[in-house]
């Protein structure tokens, strides 16, 4: 198929807050840094002006891309090699895609995927400072901005649909719940909840989702299990609509995004409306997981995990990314 036009979405103006500095992982965080600078001075060329500069600090930053296949049909991609972690950064660029998606008037399915193989969309960046989390001003339903922007793509008339392929943990697992159909690469798909198994409560809403899709036993198997969950149980569990097997996974999703972009807007999105009054949770319910998340990493017992797996190698580190749940699990109390 012919792609109409390819646009980036770059990162949108600071929004932080003037606050006083906040450690969120203490020394682990700290430890972490010179390794970010080096690897920021490596990619900076150094003849370069500062207009130039500019725009290849940009271009770097340009971690979600929207191509609009056709008027009514996009692909939003996440492409934040090596392992699509989200954090504070990210949420201006993911805001801007929102919003694009609330307010195009011709636009009717949405597609979320992954360039970065292995790993659809992972875990919070427990590298800044709480307060650039904490400082972000409330969004339009009045919420933290990444569980309002999580609300308002459930709410958005345009339909969304999760293509995973790789890992979807944390924000990636709550990204997919948000939208409104999830589809799963038989082989290599990986759905996860692990927070509970860092001493952390997941911020971005599964405690409200996980029960209604899939009954309230299940959920607190995945969410008090914090293991990993393959594209077949996913299917099974009702975490996912299916699971495909992976050489057909794209054709499938592309196929149903056509034929509904196909259909008349107004009816899908009424559609969508009155589906949206039977089976969404409350705002404040949302908004409560991201309160408890932010209490709970600045826990004792958490700051300790997540700074004992950032010794191991989180957010660096292949393998403890790639078996996530295995290194939650060698801290479990004994």
């Amino acid at each position: 198929m012919n792609i109409e036009t390819h646009a980036r979405v770059g990162p949108g103006p600071n929004l932080r807050h003037v606050a006083r500095p906040s450690k969120f992982i203490g020394a682990a965080a700290l430890l972490m840094l010179p390794a970010f600078a080096l690897a920021g001075e490596a990619t900076t060329p150094v003849k370069a002006n500062s207009a130039e500069q500019t725009k290849l600090q940009g271009e770097a930053s340009q971690q979600i891309r929207i191509d609009r296949r056709t008027p009514g049909y996009w692909r939003v991609t996440f492409d934040n090699p090596p392992f699509n972690i989200f954090g504070p950064e990210n949420i201006p660029q993911l805001e801007k895609v929102i919003s694009a998606i609330e307010t195009d008037p011709k636009l009717k399915v949405v597609v979320f995927d992954s360039a970065v193989p292995g790993f659809f969309l992972t875990h919070y960046n427990f590298t800044p400072p709480l307060a650039d989390s904490t400082g972000l001003p409330p969004g339009p339903t009045g919420l933290h901005p990444l569980p309002d922007m999580l609300v308002r793509l459930s709410k958005s008339p345009v339909v969304s649909i999760s293509l995973i392929r790789g890992r979807a943990t944390g924000v990636g697992s709550e990204l997919a719940l948000a939208s409104d159909m999830r589809f799963a690469s038989r082989e290599k798909a990986i759905l996860s909840q692990w927070e509970v198994g860092a001493g952390l409560v997941p911020g971005g809403g599964p405690m409200a989702r996980l029960p209604r899709l899939m009954g309230r036993g299940r959920a607190l198997e995945v969410l008090l299990g914090a293991d990993d969950i393959d594209g077949d149980l996913a299917e099974r569990y009702g975490y996912v609509n299916r699971s495909l097997p992976d050489d057909q996974l794209d054709g499938f999703v592309d196929a149903l995004a056509l034929r509904i972009s196909g259909f008349d807007r107004q009816a899908i999105a009424d559609t969508k409306r009155l589906v949206d009054f039977a089976s969404l949770p409350s705002d404040p319910e949302i908004g409560a997981g991201w309160d408890a998340f932010i209490t709970s990493v600045q826990r004792p017992v958490a700051q300790a995990k997540i700074g004992k797996l950032m010794e191991l190698g989180l957010q660096t580190n292949a393998d403890v990314e790639g078996r996530l749940a295995h290194y939650t699990q060698s801290l479990a109390d004994k």
